[in-house]
């Protein structure tokens, strides 16, 4: 079904538990995607991200649930949608990163999934399924480029 899903897999040179703490902790977070992060790695826990300055009242601030957080395997959330709804799959995406050992790094497989879950039209599905994927396409490389600075080199 088209626009279901993103998917992207990416290899980092960085232990699985070093990409781990970047994908799952703001202070991680922050250096690679949003400009702010309010969340705690612990399934249930409601948090949120925010893309432009906190300050500023036309900053974008994006409510997320952790689902799954599985150090240094799984990490999930539910994000986009509304501020004070519980997140479920008819009104959140779900991302998830699979982090798996290879060669000394760490092979992340990444997923969106949820955008035809959400009861929109056809165009809206399309037009953000597109704005989505095109922010992970930014995105991912920022966190390939950070987390190997993380790593000690002798």
């Amino acid at each position: 079904m088209p626009y279901e899903s993103i998917e992207r897999e990416i290899r980092i040179e960085a232990s699985p538990e070093v990409v781990y703490q970047v994908i799952s902790t703001p202070e991680h977070l922050r250096e690679w995607w949003p400009d702010e992060a309010d969340l705690a790695p612990t399934p249930g826990a409601v948090g949120s991200v925010t893309f432009g300055d906190p300050a500023d009242p036309a900053a974008h601030v994006v409510p997320l649930t952790v689902i799954e957080a599985d150090p240094p395997r799984r990490f999930a959330f539910r994000w986009v949608h509304d501020d004070g709804v519980p997140a479920a799959a008819d009104n959140s995406f779900l991302v998830t990163f699979d982090l798996i050992p290879a060669d000394g790094g760490t092979l992340l497989r990444f997923s969106e999934t949820g955008f035809q879950d959400q009861g929109w039209k056809p165009d809206l599905v399309e037009a953000t399924h597109r704005d989505h994927s095109n922010g992970w396409d930014h995105f991912l490389p920022r966190l390939a480029a950070y987390a190997p600075r993380l790593v000690s080199r002798p």
